[in-house]
């Protein structure tokens, strides 16, 4: 089993904390309301955590988690850009937030070779668990395609129901793949995510039965007196 040095999980570790503060962050402010709430915050949050989980898994030579934090990256940026936050970004950083990632993705694949020898034939991951990681984190993932599909299609920034179901078989595959890896970052940020995720399918349950809650899915847009 690969051994990863302490500084390395500790990024796991900082990041996974980004990916539970908005979850912990969207959770309050859902139950405040009484109705599933997307957040600003919920998507700021995870720009942070899925850049730093990003690293992870390069450090960890896991292509699993860097297939699945490559996709969402741009979808939480969609996200703030509908809700009117993308545009207030400094023009610098907005470029540096933008471009960091693809840069990255082509210096890893200027050496082919070692590209596939580092993430697609480790011997520290079986191909069949690479495989199955890599599923788990594509499904885990689609949640927020499906969010960005449903939110494009409402035109405004939404959690629906259907993302927290994702949330939840998305989360127990990558558990799995976590438990054969033994990597304590998956397992502990993926396990926390399922208080949540249940939660928020109670909360939009009862949102759907009482008429009063028909805007459950609405998000906060910033305030001037956030």
């Amino acid at each position: 089993m690969q051994q990863s040095a302490v500084w390395v999980y500790a990024i796991g570790f900082l990041a996974q904390a980004f990916f539970s503060a908005r979850l912990l962050y969207q959770w309050f402010v859902t139950e405040k309301a009484k109705k599933v709430l997307s957040p600003p915050a919920f998507w700021i949050l995870s720009i942070i955590g899925s850049f730093l989980l990003f690293i992870y898994g390069v450090l960890r030579s896991d292509f699993a988690i860097i297939l699945g934090q490559l996709i969402t990256y741009y979808i939480y940026l969609w996200n703030l850009n509908m809700q009117g936050l993308w545009e207030k970004v400094n023009p610098v950083l907005r470029m540096m937030v933008l471009v960091i990632p693809i840069v990255a993705i082509a210096f890893l694949l200027n050496d082919i070779k070692t590209f596939t020898a580092t993430f697609i034939h480790n011997e520290n991951i079986p191909l069949w668990l690479l495989i199955f990681g890599a599923a788990g984190q594509v499904l885990f993932t689609f949640r927020f395609i499906y969010q960005w599909i449903y939110s494009a299609y409402h035109h405004q920034s939404l959690l629906p129901i259907g993302f927290w179901i994702i949330s939840l078989v998305g989360s127990a595959s990558i558990i799995a793949y976590a438990l054969f890896r033994l990597d304590p970052v998956l397992i502990l940020g993926q396990s926390f995510g399922f208080v949540v995720y249940i939660r928020n399918l109670m909360i939009g349950h009862i949102s759907k039965k009482h008429p009063s809650h028909k805007t459950s899915m609405r998000i906060i847009h910033t305030q001037t007196d956030d």
